[in-house]
């Protein structure tokens, strides 16, 4: 029996002899990714939109932002966190960097068979203790066990809700040539702290995950800078790079990077030149991009390294004109090298 007639047995879809499967690409954040959702799911649920972390809806009680997150990390465990930690702070960073502040969440967990429940215990109360920093109350949820080798352990899915007390970034489609892109912190930690975790390398110094709330940073940026704040987007999947293509193909625009001025931290630099890895594909997830106005960006950078969680933000680049590359990097020869958009994460389930 055919691949192509055992599909055919279990759904009604006819099937070409050539027909495209979803490749691990596809859920990883960066072209592909971008693809799938414009090409297939989007269209199937009415009008185009920006891409954004978390939707906003108008109530009678006032507007709303809405994030929904599936988590599938592995392993379960990595330096700096685990995939209980990692499914709350994902949904509420989403919430922050939209422009709101988180309240209320859902946990539903796909188990599979065999997980010893001391593991899941110890995810759950890891889930727990990011709620209550979070200041954010898990209120419904919802469990399903699944087979031997259907799950790989855990699969986690969050949907957060948040008020929306301000006025959210305009988005990309308000970015202006000057304008300043800051990032948050140090890039790359997460991707390589996960990567270090499956046991596939060991280093001297183990990176550790950024995984953390930016509720704080993304909030103290907004009261700084107000309306000057373009667009904010926290870099997971596909890092710095995806979330500036992304940018870049709504402004029409074209990203001036500096190399030198990307804070990267050593053990992660040593890490991906060891591995042939650019620092701006790696996944975050306590890390955000921030596109301001050119006269406010010292007093942005200045509110963002007030907070602990960003003390370490840095002004990477500008805006330009549109030119042939929608993001360049100024590198150590002193002239702008293109920055190409991967069609999918370098790196497979670090989130």
């Amino acid at each position: 029996m055919t691949d192509r007639e055992s599909w055919q047995l279990c759904c009604p879809v006819i099937l070409e002899d050539n027909f495209e499967r979803i490749q691990l690409a596809h859920g990883e954040g960066a072209r592909a990714s971008r693809r799938l959702i414009e090409e297939v799911i989007l269209p199937r649920f009415g009008p185009a939109r920006e891409f954004s972390d978390a939707a906003s809806v108008d109530t009678s009680v006032g507007r709303l932002a809405i994030a929904t997150d599936s988590h599938t990390v592995s392993p379960l465990f990595f330096p700096g966190g685990d995939i209980g930690t990692l499914s709350i702070y994902g949904t509420v960073n989403d919430l922050a960097v939209s422009g709101a502040v988180p309240r209320w969440l859902t946990l539903s967990l796909i188990i599979e068979e065999g997980l010893p429940v001391r593991v899941l215990e110890r995810i759950l109360d890891s889930a727990a203790q990011a709620a209550v920093e979070c200041a954010v109350e898990v209120v419904t949820g919802d469990t399903k066990v699944v087979p031997r080798g259907a799950a790989d352990g855990l699969f986690v899915n969050t949907t957060g809700i948040g008020e929306l007390v301000a006025s959210a970034p305009a988005g990309p489609s308000a970015v202006r040539e000057g304008d300043q892109v800051i990032v948050s912190g140090p890039i790359g930690s997460h991707g390589i702290a996960v990567l270090c975790a499956r046991g596939q390398f060991a280093f001297e110094t183990t990176p550790v995950s950024d995984s953390a709330s930016v509720l704080h940073s993304v909030r103290a940026l907004l009261n700084a800078a107000g309306d000057n704040v373009r667009c904010v987007r926290d870099a997971t999947r596909g890092g710095v790079s995806a979330v500036l293509h992304e940018w870049a193909a709504v402004a029409e625009c074209t990203f001036e990077l500096t190399d030198a001025y990307v804070p990267v931290t050593d053990d992660v630099r040593g890490a991906c030149e060891l591995l042939g890895l650019d620092p701006l594909y790696v996944a975050n997830e306590g890390t955000f991009v921030v596109t301001v106005a050119p006269d406010a960006a010292a007093e942005a950078l200045a509110a963002l390294r007030g907070v602990s969680q960003s003390h370490e933000a840095a002004i990477i680049g500008t805006v330009r004109a549109r030119g042939i590359c929608p993001v360049t990097s100024i590198r150590a020869l002193g002239t702008a090298q293109p920055v190409d958009e991967p069609s999918g994460a370098p790196l497979p389930r670090i989130c």
